[in-house]
């Protein structure tokens, strides 16, 4: 047994927590939090202790598949894979133009670091549309943001007066650093308060001060309702607004009307518990805010978005310390283009309102199944599994059947992979150079580079996703010896000479478009202990030194210019459990606002005319009585990066959860079965009574009904969540999916 305690990062959320790992050979034979990295300092939940199903799963790919003619996989070599991929690309691109290719992906939960690369060979390709797992949750809120902001915000919760958790359970989804211990923190403390809305009576609700919880569904309502007590008792902060934000009147003269009791009564929630909740917000010093899928794959999404945000902006909880601030993202996975003539973009077939790069996931089937001449006929699908994860499963996989050629990147057989003409298999997360780009902390921002904790299988025959990148762009011709040649020669020569030759080559939009596999081929070569996979992140280290000399400087880096992004970029080399990149300064949120006169728009026309129309209340299924939460967060689901089911300690099935009252009615007990039925499919589910549901309400966990080796054959746990999902069922603005309100009928099974 390995005596060394190794260090590495939890990949099972976007917080990213810092671990170590001490092996048995290849197992992960103890996992504990670790106390060097900045930002978890320690902290861990029960979920990582379970990472070893991940790291050694039995349906790891080891070497890369070709599909046969009668569906089965042969395994053949890279120099086959990279050549024949290569030319399956450049006829797609020469028959029918490179914006026929799509790419789904970009790095999975906690591997962005090989994503960084496939963007070269996209713009390589002629490629421009994309999507991801943001483009299923996000981009609602990025875009409201995006129009009243130019930029999005983080909650300080380490220094707020009041925490409000909307749609989100925190205690199992995390989201926020050491966030256990931080929300146990805040409920301890008479001076601070924590409001959760949810309808769920969640893990964090129980330690809530204050808990509001509508009816499924209804939350526009409610957020409206508080909204307008704001307004209605002049609660908001007018000086703070007269000086920084326009379009008050718009917003106050919308709000006035609101039937604040009405509302109320149409969201189940009292009252008076309501106006109780917006004075405590509008009397709080600092007031953090974090809404999560609970609103966000919910009907009314980008609505409740723009609600939520009008809650913090009018009562001025924006560019102070424990309030909401811009983070500065060290690559950023997010873009805001909205402000100024630039026209939204779309999809080509759907029409689909393109976000932050990104087109609805919801869409993409419809993107494919149609002879439109731009429809996608190509799909470079990385590190994701949108066969399972998109809505409508069977439609999505009937899409991705009937395309031309489907290329996939991953760790493990998934059921996207499964219908590839091509596998390609890297090395997990534990066994490359990863690092994930969710930078996300105000006012003090962390980054972690993380180091291999062991090799690859023995006798497994993997590429790290750069390496195949680099190899396809060279096999398209899109990176030539010649291009590559004088800039290894200068760094060779050093760091310095390195930064003016690459700066002088990606003046060449050639050059840029393929810039981080020029990185990795030449200035890869020349980084310590094989860390060839960072090279993309000397570009990103320059930007932000660039963009944020101050802050980068407070965080003990010294330098000017491109040398202070050298020297950054040094640190976090040398940094196994990360560092601080940048710390904040008061002001600094200000410089960051994107609007063009740096102000705050809190009048958006299309969703003020949405909260008009909230008036004739929310409409019913009498076909479909239930509301089911697709996919619910509990202690032992996760992404689905862990798909040995061997992982869940409790609740191994994933159990169909139900309120008492609906129990009783329907004839189901504890442990009894029970089908779900949508207009999508059906599912049967082992029954689990809790009051912390609502009537009418049932969930079923997230994570399930994925396909794994067992005995005697293989073997599918759970119920998968879009079986029973429907890709119509989505927002109108950025076309996000309603998973938490899907309608449903539920009946016993004998």
């Amino acid at each position: 047994m390995d005596t060394e305690w190794r260090p590495t990062a939890c990949v099972l959320c976007a917080s990213n927590c810092g671990i170590e790992v001490r092996l048995d050979g290849r197992r992960f034979e103890r996992v504990r939090g670790d106390r060097a990295h900045p930002s978890s300092q320690g902290y861990t939940c029960e979920k990582p202790l379970r990472l070893d199903h991940y790291q050694n799963a039995a349906d790891r790919l080891t070497h890369p598949l070709r599909r046969r003619p009668d569906g089965t996989f042969e395994r053949i070599t890279w120099d086959v894979a990279i050549a024949e991929v290569a030319a399956a690309l450049s006829r797609v691109r020469d028959a029918h133009g490179g914006e026929t290719i799509f790419y789904y992906g970009g790095g999975g939960q906690g591997n962005h670091l090989g994503g960084s690369y496939a963007g070269a060979l996209m713009r390589a390709l002629g490629a421009r549309y994309r999507s991801n797992a943001l483009a299923q949750e996000k981009t609602g809120l990025y875009w409201v943001s995006d129009r009243m902001l130019g930029t999005m915000v983080t909650g300080d919760f380490e220094h707020c007066e009041v925490a409000l958790f909307i749609g989100k359970n925190p205690w199992q989804s995390h989201g926020v650093p050491r966030t256990r211990p931080t929300l146990r923190e805040i409920a301890r403390d008479p001076r601070r308060c924590l409001i959760v809305i949810d309808p769920r009576r969640t893990e964090t609700a129980e330690l809530a001060d204050i808990h509001l919880r509508p009816r499924p569904g209804a939350d526009a309502w409610l957020l409206a309702a508080l909204a307008a007590v704001l307004v209605q008792e002049d609660l908001i902060a007018r000086d703070w607004l007269a000086a920084h934000a326009t379009g008050l009147e718009e917003v106050r003269a919308a709000l006035r009307h609101v039937p604040v009791a009405g509302y109320c009564a149409t969201a189940g929630v009292p009252e008076e518990q309501v106006r109780r909740a917006a004075r405590r917000i509008a009397a709080a010093a600092g007031v953090a805010v974090f809404e999560d899928l609970g609103v966000q794959m919910n009907r009314h999404s980008t609505l409740n978005s723009y609600l939520d945000n009008l809650l913090w902006l009018l009562t001025g909880n924006f560019g102070r310390p424990g309030a909401n601030n811009p983070p500065i993202l060290f690559a950023p996975f997010i873009s805001f283009s909205h402000h100024g003539p630039k026209r939204d973009r779309v999809s080509p077939v759907a029409g689909a309102r393109i976000i932050s790069g990104l087109v609805p996931a919801n869409v993409i089937a419809d993107e494919i199944l149609t002879d439109h001449p731009r429809r996608y006929r190509a799909m470079l699908v990385e590190s994701a599994n949108p066969a399972h994860s998109i809505a409508d499963s069977p439609r999505t996989r009937e899409a991705l059947a009937a395309l031309d050629l489907l290329v996939v990147v991953d760790v493990a057989m998934t059921e996207t992979a499964r219908l590839a003409h091509y596998v390609l298999p890297a090395p997990s997360q534990f066994e490359k150079w990863e690092a994930t780009f969710f930078t996300l902390e105000t006012p003090v921002n962390q980054f972690h580079l993380r180091r291999p904790v062991l090799d690859p299988p023995p006798g497994a025959d993997l590429l790290p996703e750069p390496e195949i990148y680099a190899r396809l762009c060279e096999a398209i011709g899109a990176l030539p010896e010649e291009r590559v040649r004088p800039l290894r020669e200068a760094a060779g020569r050093g760091r310095r000479e390195f930064a003016r030759a690459f700066l002088a080559a990606v003046e060449d939009p050639g050059q840029a478009a393929v810039a981080a596999v020029l990185l990795y081929r030449a200035l890869g070569p020349t980084l310590p202990g094989g860390a060839a996979a960072a090279a993309s992140l000397w570009a990103h280290a320059v930007r932000v030194a660039r963009a944020h000399p101050e802050a980068v400087r407070r965080a003990g880096i010294d330098g000017e210019g491109v040398d202070l992004g050298d020297r950054l970029f040094d640190a976090i080399l040398a940094a196994p459990s990360g560092l601080v990149f940048a710390v904040d300064a008061p002001g600094d949120a200000w410089r960051r606002l994107g609007t063009p006169d740096k102000k705050v728009h809190l009048a958006l026309p299309d969703l003020l005319e949405e909260l008009a129309g909230l008036a004739t209340g929310p409409e019913a299924s009498p076909d479909y009585p239930f509301v089911l939460s697709a996919g619910e967060r509990r202690s032992f689901t996760a992404n689905t990066i862990i798909r040995d089911p061997a992982w869940r300690r409790r609740d191994p099935h994933g159990t169909l959860r139900i309120s008492p009252q609906d129990a009783e009615e329907l004839g189901l007990a504890d442990g009894s079965r029970a089908r779900v039925t949508t207009r999508r499919g059906s599912a049967e589910a082992t029954v689990e009574i809790t009051e912390t549901l609502l009537p009418g309400h049932i969930s079923l966990p997230n994570g399930l009904g994925l396909a794994y080796p067992g005995e005697p054959g293989e073997v599918t746990t759970g119920a998968a969540p879009n079986e029973l999902t429907s890709a119509r069922d989505r927002d109108p603005y950025a076309g996000t999916p309603w998973h938490k309100h899907v309608p449903a009928r539920v009946e016993a099974v004998a």
